[in-house]
């Protein structure tokens, strides 16, 4: 077994290139194996029906100027279709809400002006936990100066908000959605849209406590744009970008290589063996994979003390959101709406969404479904074939384990999905030439996604920051020396983000 690499990466997910980006810039020797026969993970840009594409991930609100500007992403490709789509709240009696970066269009006076103080509040709180996604986690007491100074930093970040703001986002941080929207708003559109980004891609709904309001600081992250930015040629624009960063670097990547398991020789990381037997050293191995395929499957339980596979196996890993995409010969005819552009909200109430997820933790589903709406189409004609179009909605909720299995409920699923669908669009039926439906158990079966969840692990604040995705493995190294994390499961958790993997590399290259 030659050694030819200081570092590899196992997986080429968004994360994975960027922290082989930013590893091989440094100067190190970095080969990156993705099992897919294309990078991207759940950012690539596919082609579910014959000229139609699209991404499991849609938008970018939590990306980054300052990853794109150091990673030159600009250069190798990456662009936006549109800086800033806006959230419009669909109504059955189409009295539609748009949220945008200017404020609300169709809401009450009284839900107008409570929304600039809700945005003014939320935006105070973002502005002072932002710096902490971008920073590797603190140890409590075992930690140097280095932690020290980012708690002492975190404590006067808080303090500098002000005593009753400081209060306030305590007693907020735990809140569920629910009670968060209904101290501000009246309509129940714009409570069930704006309690959206609180809990899509996790175990929850609104009246979940938990992590509503973290989950929402998390989502405004981002300084791309004021609202939802939508990248060129779909996720996969960016990816592709992330990749050619990464070579240009001198970083290698290969396709259709499947890691096997990763080899240990005398308790420290050796390199990896891949599917195909084939054996590769290195001195470092990082994974991109999600804590419980990256310590059980791919590093093996046996080099590992039993209390830590004990917080590893409770991770809460089961995805509830389903991806839809639709390939339209035409553009769809939405009641109230000149033209279906921005994200549309298809929810009349948080009540609605809380049905469905009380269908879905039951191991079934609603006959009436929430879900997001997007026609990227409307931005980046590359996507479909001209003058045609592509849907693509992220539905709640879909139980990973559905009982009886998802192959005797796909069919059912996408019937309650279209039937939704026709309550805002009519003609949606005619429009579809092709459809393609990844329910939890098909992310995880494409994607090597334990459970298909987009976080890796639940996103809450038991499951957050300096536990994330475990004490002993929270600042991406873990127990096993040479072994890293840096995908969604490590702080600060999914998204396309690029903040855990450019976090693990900065901790990689400090110790080597």
């Amino acid at each position: 077994m030659s050694k030819s690499h200081d570092i590899v990466i196992i997986g080429g997910g968004h994360n994975g290139l960027v922290c082989a980006a930013y590893l091989a810039k440094a100067g190190r020797k970095v080969l990156v194996l993705e099992a897919g026969s294309q990078a991207g993970g759940l950012g690539a840009t596919r082609e579910f029906a014959p000229g139609f594409r699209a991404s499991v991930a849609d938008t970018l609100p939590q990306l980054g100027r300052q990853l794109v500007t150091e990673l030159e992403l600009e250069r190798h490709g990456f662009s936006l279709a549109a800086e800033s789509l806006p959230t419009v709240a669909l109504s059955a009696t189409a009295a539609h809400i748009t949220i945008g970066p200017g404020g609300l269009a169709g809401a009450s006076a009284a839900d107008t002006a409570s929304y600039q103080s809700y945005l003014q509040l939320m935006q105070k709180f973002a502005r002072a936990i932002k710096p902490f996604w971008h920073k590797r986690p603190p140890v409590l007491g075992s930690g140097g100066l280095k932690d020290a100074a980012t708690l002492g930093q975190f404590g006067w970040n808080l303090r500098t908000l002000g005593k009753t703001d400081m209060r306030e986002l305590m007693r907020m941080i735990a809140l569920p959605a629910r009670d968060l929207m209904d101290e501000f708003f009246d309509s129940p559109e714009l409570k069930a849209a704006l309690s959206w980004d609180a809990n899509i891609g996790s175990k929850l709904a609104p009246r979940s406590p938990n992590n509503a309001v973290l989950a929402l600081l998390y989502r405004m992250s981002g300084d791309l744009s004021s609202g939802l930015p939508l990248p060129r040629g779909g996720t996969g624009g960016l990816t592709d970008a992330l990749a050619a960063a990464a070579r240009s670097h001198g970083a290698e990547l290969r396709m259709d290589s499947p890691v096997g398991s990763v080899t240990v020789a005398q308790g420290r990381v050796t390199g990896v063996e891949l599917a195909s037997g084939e054996t590769i050293a290195a001195d470092h191995v990082v994974s991109n994979a999600d804590p419980k395929t990256s310590f059980f499957k791919l590093l093996g339980a046996r080099h590992l003390d039993v209390q830590f596979t004990h917080r590893i196996d409770r991770l809460r890993t089961d995805g509830y959101v389903a991806k839809l995409h639709l390939a339209l010969k035409r553009l769809p005819d939405f009641t109230g709406l000149e033209k279906p552009e921005g994200r549309l909200l298809l929810a009349p109430g948080m009540d609605f969404i809380e049905n469905a997820f009380d269908a879905a933790k039951y191991g079934g589903y609603a006959r009436e479904l929430p879900m997001a709406v997007l026609l990227p189409t409307l931005y980046d004609d590359s996507l479909a074939p001209p003058g045609q179009h592509v849907l693509s909605a992220q539905v709640q909720y879909a139980p990973y384990a559905v009982k009886g299995g998802w192959g005797a409920h796909r069919d059912a699923f996408l019937e309650n999905v279209m039937t939704s669908l026709e309550r805002y669009a009519p003609d949606i039926r005619d429009c579809v030439v092709a459809s393609e439906l990844l329910t939890p158990a098909d992310l995880e079966q494409q994607f090597n996604v334990t459970g298909g969840h987009w976080h890796h692990a639940e996103f809450a604040l038991d499951n957050w920051w300096m536990n994330r995705p475990t004490y002993g493995a929270s600042q991406y190294c873990t127990p096993v020396p040479g072994f890293y994390l840096c995908g969604a499961g490590a702080h600060p958790g999914g998204g396309i983000m690029g903040a855990a993997g450019r976090n693990a590399a900065r901790a990689i290259l400090e110790v080597n």
